[in-house]
């Protein structure tokens, strides 16, 4: 992953292919400079010590700001940088806006991002150690997943963008939780007008960056 070069700015902890990309997009989107350190609980060569003593849950992404305060959990970080950040518009233009932003960013959290770590670890959830046990869990927490989806496209259409009038917090959030367990190519069958929104998004210079550094075109 890459990002500006920063001494005194933020400092994010997280791997490729993950949440930390949504914090990375908002960090852009408001103009600041942070740098990354590699670290997961799942890659035992990153920096996992470093992330565990901010963070015992070891979960990313995880962000420290320039004063040195922790900060966790996705929804809360987006909801950080918009409160301070506020003409970045991250949370709207208004308190209607403001309030739909909020509700949004935690029913993905709540409802969509929760079920990925029941898909990604069945064992965790489950005294059972069967196959076809871990299986089961995992194909019912899909499946609920989806419907999930469906339920938020139904209750926030674009307007012209998730977050009101210029795309913001939950557009960060949804396009890239949205990118996990099969959930674009559902919308893409079941719910097209998100499925294209999504993908509107993703074209947005800030995000496709950061999008192309997590997940690089694969190459014949």
């Amino acid at each position: 992953m890459s990002a500006s070069p920063s001494t005194s700015g933020y400092v994010l902890y997280g791997t490729q292919g993950s949440g930390s990309s949504i914090v990375e997009i908002g960090l852009r989107w408001c103009g600041q400079d942070y740098r990354t350190v590699h670290a997961s609980s799942w890659e035992n060569a990153s920096e996992q010590d470093a992330l565990r003593a901010l963070n015992p849950l070891m979960q990313i992404p995880t962000l420290r700001t320039p004063e040195g305060e922790v900060l966790t959990e996705s929804g809360a970080i987006l909801m950080h940088l918009g409160l301070r950040f506020p003409a970045a518009g991250l949370l709207g233009d208004d308190a209607h806006h403001r309030d739909q932003i909020l509700r949004g960013l935690v029913y993905i959290a709540a409802n969509c991002y929760s079920c990925i770590s029941v898909i990604d670890y069945p064992e965790r959830y489950s005294t059972r150690t069967g196959k076809d046990d871990r299986d089961a869990i995992v194909a019912g927490t899909k499946a609920r997943l989806h419907k999930h989806w469906e339920i938020f496209a139904d209750m926030f259409p674009g307007q012209p963008w998730l977050s009101g009038a210029k795309p913001g917090a939950l557009d960060a959030m949804a396009v890239i939780v949205s990118k996990w367990s099969g959930s674009r190519k559902h919308l893409e069958a079941n719910r097209p007008a998100l499925f294209a929104l999504l993908q509107r998004i993703e074209a947005l210079p800030h995000v496709a960056e950061v999008c192309a550094a997590h997940w690089p075109p694969k190459t014949a």
